[in-house]
């Protein structure tokens, strides 16, 4: 448990970094993802996923 609150931290100091750093930028590409169709969206997750579980995969073996 300990492993993943310190992983959960990470990531949400990650995501909050651009919006600190950077508000003006994050509200124009914002503005791009939300003029882009959903299933572009879902494919670019998707690729994210499978990327990170690989990741996940290499860094633990």
């Amino acid at each position: 448990m300990k492993f993943f609150l310190c992983v959960l931290g990470l990531v949400m100091i990650v995501e909050g970094l651009p919006y600190f750093a950077f508000p003006e930028k994050m509200k124009f590409w914002i503005e791009k993802i939300v003029a882009t169709p959903e299933s572009s969206l879902r494919r670019f997750g998707l690729v994210l996923m499978a990327l990170g579980m690989c990741l996940i995969y290499f860094g633990r073996t």
